[in-house]
């Protein structure tokens, strides 16, 4: 009788040990480039708040979309813009009405230059550079974006020559920041520390400029049944979540 005890207490015991593990999970989420560093801050506190671990991937929106299409394994989906999360839902592989804004994406013309981009952006007009960064406007939201603010000023057809072109907004940065491009086109969360342009020099563009950069978070099908997905698709929306991306420069919607 004393060893049934014993094992049934032992038994039990494990199981509480146990229960933390088999109940936290990993979720994995394809990121939009221009969210690392929000999104990197929030999954540590998606973390710390649930138990649940946020495995990130960032890079191209548009990239993202091809590989959603060609079985890609994320089951959430934070997106640079609305379009691919929309395409997602139409196509059947994201969960129905689970789309929402998580940000409204701002930009911003940087150089790593101090005093070079002055705060309204005369400087595309007034030239004195020979390159300038912009994401390929084929797969990112805010290249799209920096190519209508160029065609609002007029200046498009005198720059394109000066393109220098990167695969995401974290490349675009990249080239930038090294001086491989005098300036560029950028997400402001890239250069932005406690609500001001950190270093350099850079003009925040007025949002009438261009389109609305309207950020979606989607649920994958894929992630349906992890309970880690939905669970953060809902801190997404938490005060917490928010005030991070408030933080980074990022508008909310209302």
């Amino acid at each position: 009788m004393l060893d049934n005890r014993f094992f049934r207490s032992l038994f039990a015991a494990g199981l509480i040990l146990l229960a933390p593990a088999t109940w936290a999970e990993t979720v994995l989420v394809a990121v939009a480039a221009n969210f690392t560093k929000p999104m990197t801050e929030i999954a540590a506190a998606f973390e710390k708040s649930s138990g649940h671990k946020a495995s990130l991937s960032f890079g191209s929106s548009g990239k993202f979309v091809s590989q959603f299409e060609n079985g890609g394994p994320f089951e959430v989906f934070l997106s640079a813009d609305d379009k691919g999360p929309i395409k997602l839902e139409q196509s059947g592989l994201a969960v129905a009405n689970t789309r929402f804004t998580y940000a409204l994406g701002k930009l911003v013309l940087w150089s790593a230059t101090p005093g070079l981009v002055d705060d309204q952006g005369q400087v595309l007009s007034k030239g004195g550079f020979k390159h300038i960064a912009l994401a390929d406007p084929k797969l990112a939201p805010y290249g799209a974006a920096a190519v209508e603010v160029m065609k609002s000023r007029g200046v498009f057809d005198k720059l394109q020559p000066l393109f220098v072109q990167g695969e995401n907004i974290a490349q675009t940065h990249q080239f930038v920041s090294t001086g491989n491009a005098e300036l560029g086109f950028l997400a402001l969360s890239q250069v932005i520390d406690n609500g001001k342009i950190v270093g350099g020099s850079g003009w925040i563009i007025p949002s009438d400029l261009h389109k609305p950069i309207r950020q979606d978070a989607i649920l994958m099908k894929t992630g349906a049944g992890n309970p880690a997905a939905p669970a953060l698709m809902t801190f997404l929306k938490s005060p917490e979540a928010l005030a991070i991306i408030k933080k980074y420069g990022y508008d909310l919607a209302e």
